[in-house]
């Protein structure tokens, strides 16, 4: 039986996988992108996909593909300082410092807002926040298999209710597709490709990849192909299941519009949907299924960052850095899903270039057999193009003029490197240097060394 795996145990670490993935980032920016690109909904839910779903699978696989115990040993091919410096970003990034402070306002915005009159929001969000964080913090010192069970449960439920919402929205529309937003009039495709970095499920991947592939070795396999297989099939149901929600709760914002007119965030889209179909009955279990799904990811994440930080700086007890990691979420959550969605943007920006690259070079590395100068070169190039795409979405998001000393470099990349204006100015060079570093690589390897 060893290396075989029935579909029942495929299916049960890919739906394990799914409810890792699945947050409260799945549920508001598909409702969004349908919200603004309205009649270009499909190429724009096409570019949406290839980022949101393609590449936490491409990420998942490679963790597998490459053999390594963690993220920090991956990407340590490059130098082990780059490898302690992206690690702990990633993880500080799909944890204290956005995704995690974004489950507390989507649960919010989804489960209790729509209940509570505009002039008492802000205390509402302090209210919520500082109950929800409390209940992460209890789980998260002590993490039991009570929250995994949890989860476990809640998924599944959460899904069968959005099954049940989006088939109510295909077979009886709110309305017709509106105009698209201007960012998604030309270039939908590519718009719809950059918002799926807002998911932060390709740089969740690079974390989550681990997990499964100790699931299925807990499961008898141990052979390295037959973990990359089994790896493959689960990874693909987990990400079938997100695609087809997306894609229906894309289609749901598309038909909203004409009916609630368009909102600054995904969050009231779900919720004034539940109310439309089901009256409040809809919208109470819709708002208990998301803040308790909410919960468990939010307790998920702040232990991954504990343990990590952890294993970083062990003088630091595990207790107080989830301590400091929900202490931190809870006061960043309060600035609200909006603030927290802009400012989220720069660091994406600079950071999915690193980790889309990462990925990249861990399926090529055979071919130059793992050499540091591939991988050290290339994310050399990268970093220096996206950490510019990263300042200039700063000061977009506060704004403010370009700072002085970026303008001649942001004008020499906007004339020299294609596709720049559309945000994947890093492609090509990346793709450059690693076809020359890979044959310097090569020729290296082949060239005799003399006595």
């Amino acid at each position: 039986m060893k290396g075989k795996l029935t579909f029942s145990s495929y299916a049960t670490i890919g739906v394990m996988l799914f409810a890792l993935f699945f947050g409260a980032g799945n549920l508001i920016f598909p409702a969004q992108l349908g919200q603004n690109a309205g009649t270009n909904l499909w190429p724009s839910i096409t570019g949406f996909l290839i980022t949101g779903v393609g590449l936490p699978l491409l990420g998942i696989i490679a963790m597998s593909f490459s053999g390594s115990r963690n993220l920090q040993e991956l990407s340590s091919r490059v130098h082990p300082v780059y490898a302690v410096g992206f690690t702990s970003l990633l993880y500080l990034t799909i944890g204290p410092f956005f995704a995690s402070p974004r489950t507390g306002t989507v649960a919010y915005e989804v489960g209790i807002a729509p209940f509570i009159n505009e002039s008492s929001q802000q205390m509402g969000l302090f209210i919520f926040t500082l109950l929800f964080f409390a209940v992460v913090l209890f789980f998260s010192l002590k993490p039991a298999k009570l929250v995994d069970n949890v989860g476990k449960f809640l998924a599944p439920g959460l899904v069968v209710m959005l099954a049940v919402l989006l088939t109510a929205a295909i077979a009886n529309p709110m309305g017709g597709m509106e105009a698209p937003q201007e960012a998604y009039t030309n270039g939908s495709f590519i718009t719809g490709f950059l918002e799926g970095y807002n998911t932060m499920d390709a740089l969740a991947s690079l974390v989550f990849g681990i997990i499964v592939i100790n699931a299925i070795r807990a499961m008898g396999v141990t052979s390295n192909t037959d973990i990359l297989r089994a790896t493959v099939k689960a990874g693909s149901i987990a990400i079938l299941l997100l695609a087809v929600i997306y894609v229906g709760i894309a289609y749901l914002g598309a038909t909203s519009t004409q009916v609630y007119g368009t909102f600054e965030t995904g969050g009231p889209i779900l919720s004034n949907a539940a109310s439309h179909y089901f009256g409040i009955f809809g919208s109470v279990m819709l708002a208990i299924a998301i803040i308790l799904a909410c919960l468990t990811t939010a307790i998920g994440l702040t232990v991954a960052n504990a343990e990590y930080f952890h294993t970083l700086f062990p003088k630091i007890s595990y207790q107080k850095l989830v301590v400091f990691f929900a202490t931190i979420t809870f006061v960043i959550a309060n600035f609200g899903l909006s603030n927290i969605i802009s400012y989220s943007i720069p660091v994406l920006m600079f950071l999915y270039p690193l980790a889309i690259v990462l990925i990249i070079l861990t399926f090529l590395s055979p071919l130059f057999n793992h050499a540091t100068i591939v991988y050290s070169s290339t994310i050399a190039v990268t970093f220096l193009i996206s950490i510019f795409d990263g300042l200039k979405s700063f000061c977009d998001s506060v704004g403010i003029e370009y700072f002085s000393w970026m303008q001649p470099i942001v004008v020499f990349y906007e004339q020299t490197l294609p596709l720049y204006n559309q945000g994947l100015g890093w492609l090509l060079p990346a793709i450059a240097v690693i076809i020359v570093t890979g044959f310097i690589s090569h020729f290296q390897r082949k060239a005799p060394v003399h006595a």
